[in-house]
């Protein structure tokens, strides 16, 4: 079971909220709060596995409460400006809704969350790698075989990655560092584009200067990982 607070300055939204949060079997609401500083002390003594939060809070922001915290619960942005978009994401959130939301898309972000969850209470391994065309990754307590090819792009969020494949809607969960996956693909067929975000350069269907596009997928550019955009493309708009 996930403990989750809830935190937007709309009596309605925060009622809606919590509505839809009954509905999650795998979750329960242990605190709902009308901005942040009312729901500091709370986090402060309480565990906290995920938590909901408006943006534009009169007082501190959502955001700025975020990078308040030392010590971040898993985090879904629930809002209705998409331009904090990419400062939601610099901020490892693992989602952002954009009100009004859907049941569906709510729930959606809801499993992404818990399997995050999941993979945190597992303990961290190291790839094993066997051959330059695959990899081993521990997942549901198997070792999964991973071919190369098949990943399109890679999602870090602290301790645990999340692998998107070509022909697996699902993607993989596995506790561990991004880096130290980084470190066992061909540098030749992959490349880090953020912070969060390593993608296969044959997926790559379009560039722009802040994004990497995988067919619809949209992916942030970090001004970090720009250097290498243009040592690949030549140019960058």
């Amino acid at each position: 079971m996930m403990r989750c607070v809830a935190i937007d300055d709309e009596l309605l939204a925060l009622e809606l909220l919590a509505d839809n949060i009954s509905q999650v079997p795998y979750l329960q609401l242990v605190g709902k709060y009308s901005n942040t500083l009312q729901a500091i002390p709370f986090l402060q003594q309480e565990r906290v596995d995920l938590l909901f939060l408006d943006i534009m809070m009169p007082g501190m922001t959502g955001l700025q409460f975020l990078r308040s915290l030392a010590e971040k619960p898993i985090v879904i942005l629930i809002t209705a400006y998409d331009r904090y978009a990419l400062d939601g994401f610099e901020l490892d959130v693992v989602d952002y809704l954009l009100k009004p939301v859907a049941l569906d898309r709510f729930v959606k972000a809801c499993n992404k969350a818990y399997e995050l969850f999941q993979a945190r209470s597992r303990p961290a391994e190291a790839p094993i790698y066997k051959h330059p065309g695959y990899i081993f990754v521990s997942s549901d307590y198997n070792l999964l075989k991973i071919n190369l090819p098949e990943i399109v792009w890679i999602e870090g969020l602290k301790d645990y990655i999340r692998i998107h494949l070509h022909q697996l809607q699902k993607p993989v969960v596995t506790r561990m560092n991004l880096k130290t996956f980084e470190e066992d693909l061909p540098s030749s067929d992959f490349i880090r584009i953020h912070k969060s975000y390593i993608v296969s350069i044959r997926h790559i269907t379009a560039i722009r200067r802040n994004s990497v596009f995988i067919g619809s997928k949209e992916l942030p550019v970090g001004n970090n990982y720009r250097a290498g955009l243009i040592a690949l493309t030549g140019r960058l708009e």
